[in-house]
């Protein structure tokens, strides 16, 4: 966690709606970083970072799509996986050993890091993802890169990925030998870089004085974190809402107040299919463990597969527009907030984490339709998939990176 969270003037928030995206994010980065990193370093590193726009685009008067698939790989992970990769390009400019980057992905996290690191120097990247678990696409993403970059399939499921980063990290036999870091929500350099887009939102809101609730498709619970760090600078956020699928435990601590990691259940929002999501902790942290604390700021409701196809198809017909299955999870729990509350009036932001391209069997399945796949999606359908498969034990994963 940051050793210090300072509230943005207010001034700042005032004049937000003249400043660029890179302009806020670099505010917002100078604020975090505290002069860790200079000046003109910093700004390198988001010029270099924040070169695609966040859209927000409104459905109706209540509520707008925030779309973050405009990046190289189509996910809101680029953000942060092109900010973290700039950064240790930086901090280890003077080095001579070299970083292995450990990964663990559900799908987007995998490919963004993949590109945002592709060809680094003095960085090579180890990808963990679980076998048969993520998207065609998603999976071409993972496995058709070269040089610095590895995919290993693992055979089990994102928590025993997950599980082995961790270890890993806390192995001395390894850490003695290899410089180590993660890409994953755990390094907080990936992390931080998503709240920019929190106060992008805002800034591109026309009514600043209606309260403004945002809705987050929520898996290992890193982009809910990163908003809950844009409230802790001051961003007026009146709620957020975590957005799951099946994968549940969120909303039932939430109700209970105990905390039970379960296995993770296989959904078609498959990015969100985390049973014991590492960010968890940090809400905790940034709440002094008060679960009332944390109530008072975040919704959360669970959605099935088929409430999910319901609502892409429910969007495609009354908005003409294409959202993604993870993306259907936000919208279903904004609603669902709603009808609670029956609010007259909100600006409701529901985050649009990947294009739909990127799950096009499924989108194209539950509207009948087909869908356009980008140009940069459809490049990577035709390589070949280099992997390695692996077993989900830390003995066979330890052997890997010692060999």
């Amino acid at each position: 966690m940051p050793s210090e969270i300072k509230v943005l003037p207010e001034d700042f928030f005032k004049n937000i709606f003249k400043y660029s995206f890179k302009e806020i994010s670099f505010l917002i980065a100078d604020n975090l970083f505290n002069s860790d990193i200079p000046k003109s370093e910093l700004e390198n590193i988001i010029n270099s970072s924040i070169t695609f726009e966040a859209p927000l685009v409104p459905l109706n008067r209540k509520i707008n799509i925030l779309e973050l698939f405009h990046g190289p790989t189509l996910a809101f992970k680029d953000f942060g996986a092109r900010f973290m990769a700039n950064t240790l390009a930086y901090l280890n400019k003077n080095s001579n050993k070299e970083i292995t980057i450990l990964v663990a992905t559900s799908g987007d996290t995998g490919s963004a890091v993949a590109n945002g690191f592709y060809d680094v120097d003095g960085i090579n990247v180890t990808l963990l993802y679980p076998s048969n678990k993520v998207s065609k696409i998603q999976e071409q993403q993972l496995t058709t890169l070269d040089k610095n970059i590895t995919a290993l399939e693992v055979l089990g499921t994102f928590d025993d990925c997950q599980r082995l980063v961790k270890q890993a990290f806390l192995d001395k036999d390894i850490t003695s030998i290899k410089k180590v870091s993660s890409a994953n929500s755990i390094n907080l350099a990936r992390l931080l870089p998503q709240s920019f887009y929190y106060f992008n939102a805002y800034a591109q809101l026309k009514d600043k004085n209606l309260q403004t609730i945002i809705s987050v498709p929520s898996g290992n619970f890193g982009n809910l974190t990163a908003g809950l760090i844009a409230k802790k600078m001051g961003l007026p956020i009146t709620k957020f809402i975590a957005a799951t699928n099946s994968n549940d435990v969120f909303p039932k601590y939430l109700e209970t107040s105990n905390y039970h990691p379960q296995p993770s259940i296989k959904t078609i929002s498959n990015a969100m299919d985390v049973g014991d999501p590492s960010n968890f902790k940090r809400i905790l942290d940034l709440y002094n463990h008060n679960h009332q604390l944390i109530k008072n700021d975040i919704y959360s409701k669970s959605f099935t597969d088929e409430e999910t196809i319901t609502a892409m198809k429910e969007v495609y017909s009354n908005y003409n527009y294409i959202i993604d299955p993870h993306g259907a999870v936000g919208y279903l729990a904004l609603n669902s907030y709603n009808e609670e509350l029956k609010l007259d009036s909100f600006n409701g932001i529901i985050l649009e984490t990947a294009h739909p391209g990127k799950f096009a069997d499924i989108v194209e399945k539950s509207l009948n339709r087909k869908i356009e796949i980008p140009a940069r999606l459809k490049n990577c359908l035709t390589k070949e998939k280099h992997s390695i498969k692996i077993s989900n034990s830390y003995k066979d994963f330890k052997e890997f990176l010692l060999n």
